[in-house]
């Protein structure tokens, strides 16, 4: 059956997710566009489709103990040249992301796992492109700002095409959010499989 890649992640909201997601293309990432502009609670996390009806339960428990957050991101950061990851930076809310990627990939879950890298809440802008556009990517994005009430995480599914899909969305305090995506793997009775 094989497995799914799955990952966990706060959304951009808009107007902001499709600035950054088109100035993400601008510079040049091939991958702007399969990839919803967003703060990563799960980086890509191999998974045996079966676990996904305890993944979802997981998710949904992480979320009730969860409440509404500010978020807010500003200017600019690289990870390079440990990492070629050009980013915007959050500066409000980076601890609840923290709390909450601990709890999702808690050691008793399903999706428990070993980061390569410390936890570091960010929204990617650029990644593995021609260090001028990553450079470009650093200095035209400075001023950047928006902050919004963090309020649910989702998870996602990436395809055989590269591009992530929305499974479910996850509101805090296990509110009126917490329902699947329409037409989504698990609006279906047997698991299947991002």
């Amino acid at each position: 059956m094989g497995t799914v890649t799955l990952g966990v992640s706060i959304a951009v909201p808009e107007p902001y997710g499709s600035l950054l997601q088109e100035r993400r293309a601008g510079f040049g990432d091939p991958a702007a566009y399969g990839i919803p502009t967003h703060v990563t609670l799960l980086p890509p996390t191999e998974a045996d489709p079966a676990l996904l009806p305890a993944v979802e339960a997981h998710l949904t428990e992480v979320a009730a103990m969860a409440a509404a957050f500010p978020m807010r991101l500003r200017g600019t950061g690289t990870f390079r040249p440990v990492s070629p990851v050009v980013f915007v930076k959050v500066v409000e809310g980076a601890a609840a992301c923290s709390w909450l990627q601990k709890q999702v990939r808690d050691a008793a879950g399903p999706l428990r796992r070993e980061l390569q890298f410390s936890y570091h809440p960010h929204v990617t802008v650029a990644h593995a492109i021609a260090d001028e556009a990553m450079d470009r990517a650093h200095e035209e994005l400075a001023s950047f700002e928006a902050a919004w009430s963090c309020a649910s995480f989702a998870l996602y599914e990436q395809g055989p095409d590269g591009v992530w899909r929305k499974l479910r969305e996850y509101a805090f305090g296990g509110g009126i959010g917490s329902v699947p995506v329409q037409g989504s793997p698990v609006d279906e009775p047997a698991p299947s499989a991002p």
